[in-house]
């Protein structure tokens, strides 16, 4: 399993120097926050789709997920759906309106700031609120990926744990800290496309070497029928089904996927830049759960186990290829842990940044000084995700499913509100903001039963009802100003 093949190291030390030489050249264009947390708003269609998905999948596209179908089999499918039809949905319903509004209400940069310029909330609630739970929520986020990095430098370079965590940590750092937004953007392009590349070919490799489609099927089947039976997830009830699905929720409220539709170039591109983000989406998570599946047959009768099954990927890896492609490939999950690790740092640091320093500490702060307090909070987050991550039984599955619960709950309801209901009021807003967050906390803290049900589920639900209940009862509603913003934007 494991390598010190030179070839792996040279081919790992040449992409990490790509990556960080994009982050050198959008150091020298970076000149106002703007520029640093939202790139300008001039992404193209392509940069567009292929980040805002790679940073959505994580090091979860390549260990979570083919880990969980390696365990459970098909039933880790249900998810791949959930995700696939939130994907969607955010793409249609949510991404263009929300790059028209963001723009129209005092050309926010940042979610915290839409919040406030949409409700014209003067006591600036909204944004620190929103902003202190973007540093929560992102601090586990951001620790998963550093925990995927810390495995994947431990597995193929036999580096103890805490070492090749610092190695993943400094790396993602490097280019975020100089680049900014379009630095993080364009490497996630690219990120992308290795990732999609390599979960297509590790597995089709894999069932050419055990005889096709079909034998691969029978060996499956020998090991273990219910393998192939996505209705498992219906063994324990509705709960365990329910829950899979449900993480379709997330997409409402994932700040560094909303950031991607504020700053894309022009809202007529938002078309083409969903058919390229499904075509990618659909395909990467049906390879991701084969990645899992055919993992098992190939290793068979080895079983990695609860606790090596995240590493399947990387197994198939350098067992199968010549270090050469073994590096390439291996790559691309160093690829999808920085896509998602330097998009969250960057939207954690803003938070801090732009909603927290210049509203409570600075208000006069010069546009210089943001951008590199901005850095210097990269590097401050990172740290305090390191300290989270030097667990080494930390699972990454584990981290980023509360997480994006969090966001889910917190942000997903009140974003669909904002955008579509005219009459949602700013303490409906914060109400529901606060109520959904915390549901997601204090259902984590509980099992068994109903409480078994992912906690994205019980807190994007009362969020929409405290929301809705407090916007009834607030008899005034919105002011003229709000509403006939709010009209300029549908007109559009």
């Amino acid at each position: 399993m494991v390598s010190d093949s030179f070839s792996i190291i040279l081919i790992f030390a040449l992409y990490l120097l790509f990556m960080i030489s994009i982050g050198v050249l959008y150091y020298r264009k970076t000149e106002n926050l703007a520029d640093y947390i939202l790139g300008g708003r001039k992404l193209n269609s392509w940069v567009t789709a292929l980040s805002s998905q790679a940073s959505d999948m994580s090091g979860w596209l390549l260990l979570g997920l083919p880990g969980y179908a390696y365990l459970a089999g098909m039933e880790a499918i249900w998810i791949g759906i959930g995700l696939a039809v939130g994907t969607y949905l955010n793409w249609k319903f949510v991404a263009k309106k929300l790059r028209q509004y963001t723009q129209i209400a005092g050309d926010a940069i940042t979610i915290p700031v839409y919040f406030e310029n949409r409700f014209r909330d003067d006591t600036h609630a909204l944004r620190i609120i929103s902003a202190i739970l973007i540093l929560v929520f992102f601090l586990l986020y951001t620790s998963s990926g550093l925990v995927a990095g810390g495995k994947l430098f431990n597995t193929v370079f036999d580096i103890p744990y805490q070492q090749a965590l610092l190695i993943g940590a400094l790396v993602i750092i490097s280019y975020t800290f100089l680049g900014g937004f379009m630095a993080v953007c364009w490497t996630d392009f690219f990120q992308g496309a290795l990732m999609i590349c390599a979960i297509v070919l590790v597995p089709s490799m894999a069932m050419k070497g055990m005889g096709g489609y079909g034998s691969t099927l029978d060996l499956i089947q020998s090991i273990d029928p219910q393998l192939l039976n996505p209705w498992t997830a219906l063994a324990g009830g509705a709960i365990p089904l329910v829950s899979n699905l449900a993480w379709g929720l997330g997409y409402f409220g994932m700040p560094h996927i909303l950031v991607r539709f504020m700053a894309i170039e022009s809202p007529d591109k938002i078309k083409q830049a969903r058919l390229i983000a499904m075509v990618w989406v659909v395909i990467s998570l049906i390879f991701a759960v084969v990645v899992g599946l055919v993992g098992r047959a190939y290793l068979h009768p080895e079983f990695l186990g609860a606790g090596g099954s995240e590493t399947i990927f990387m197994v198939l890896v350098n067992t199968m290829f010549t270090p050469v492609i073994a590096g390439i490939l291996l790559a691309a999950i160093l690829a999808a842990i920085m896509s998602t690790a330097d998009s969250q740092l960057l939207v954690a640091a803003s938070a801090f940044t732009e909603d927290i320093y210049r509203i409570v500490m600075k208000k006069d702060a010069s546009e210089k000084e943001l951008v590199w307090l901005g850095r210097l909070a990269v590097i401050a987050i990172s740290t305090i995700a390191y300290m989270i991550a030097r667990d080494p039984n930390n699972s990454v599955m584990g981290l980023v499913s509360y997480a994006w619960a969090g966001f889910g709950a917190a942000f997903g309801p009140i974003i669909i509100f904002s955008l579509f209901w005219k009459r949602t009021t700013r303490n409906a807003a914060l109400g529901g903001m606060v109520s959904g967050g915390l549901m997601v906390i204090l259902w984590k803290q509980l099992s068994g039963g109903i409480f078994d049900l992912y906690e994205i589920v019980p807190g994007f639900v009362l969020s929409c009802i405290v929301i809705y209940v407090i916007t009834i009862l607030d008899k005034e509603g919105p002011s003229a100003e709000i509403q006939k913003e709010f009209d300029r934007v549908k007109q559009m």
